[in-house]
């Protein structure tokens, strides 16, 4: 019979395949979305250095946020931690930062491309700018509803994420992907960071 240490690597390549899958069909659901709606969920994305630069300063507060709240020991943040280690640092231990980067660029794509490409967009249309802005991060939050605090903190990413979509006046879907992609990522490695030091 395998030793179940043999089976960690398979089945952190197994979690690692399924979750970009699973990230990337969120772009595929946006463009069917949007073929059903007539919308386009990237007609607002542009490449520019001005717009990477924006969304790289942009992330700034929220990696301070992040990791201030590293340090809290208020327990419902502590259970959070908890669960995202038991989770996502057993299910990322066997991989590269590299794979870490991959997998947060592909959620902050696809992820952006169906709440702020499409939904904030589409809603929009129909009941204006305030209710674009808020139901779409409501929903938002309960796709990120693992416990009732995460699913808060995911709102707020969330609206400010659609804030920043407009950043200047001139709506640019770059902005919003990659703060959601490099948020991530930071999240990725201090997460797998904190399982291989528990581990050790």
């Amino acid at each position: 019979m395998p030793n179940i240490m043999e089976n960690q690597p398979a089945a952190s390549n197994a979690f690692f395949r399924i979750a970009c899958y699973f990230e990337g069909s969120l772009a595929v659901l946006a463009l069917a979305l949007g073929w059903l709606a007539d919308l386009d969920p990237f007609a607002s994305l542009a490449f520019s250095e001005a717009a990477l630069g924006i969304g790289l300063f942009a992330t700034g507060p929220l990696l301070v946020l992040f990791f201030a709240m590293q340090q809290l020991s208020y327990p419902p943040i502590q259970k959070i931690r908890e669960l995202l280690l038991e989770t996502l640092g057993a299910r990322l231990a066997y991989r590269h930062w590299t794979d870490l980067l991959i997998l947060a660029a592909i959620a902050g794509f696809a992820e952006e491309a169906l709440f702020r490409g499409f939904l904030q967009p589409w809603l929009e249309n129909g009941w204006g700018a305030s209710v674009g802005l808020w139901v779409s991060n409501v929903l938002f939050a309960l796709v990120h509803a693992v416990t009732p605090l995460y699913a808060v903190l995911a709102m707020l990413m969330g609206l400010y994420m659609g804030v920043m979509l407009d950043y200047g006046g001139e709506r640019n879907l770059l902005v919003p992907m990659v703060i959601h992609a490099v948020y991530d990522f930071v999240a990725f490695v201090v997460i797998l960071r904190d399982y291989r030091n528990r581990a050790r």
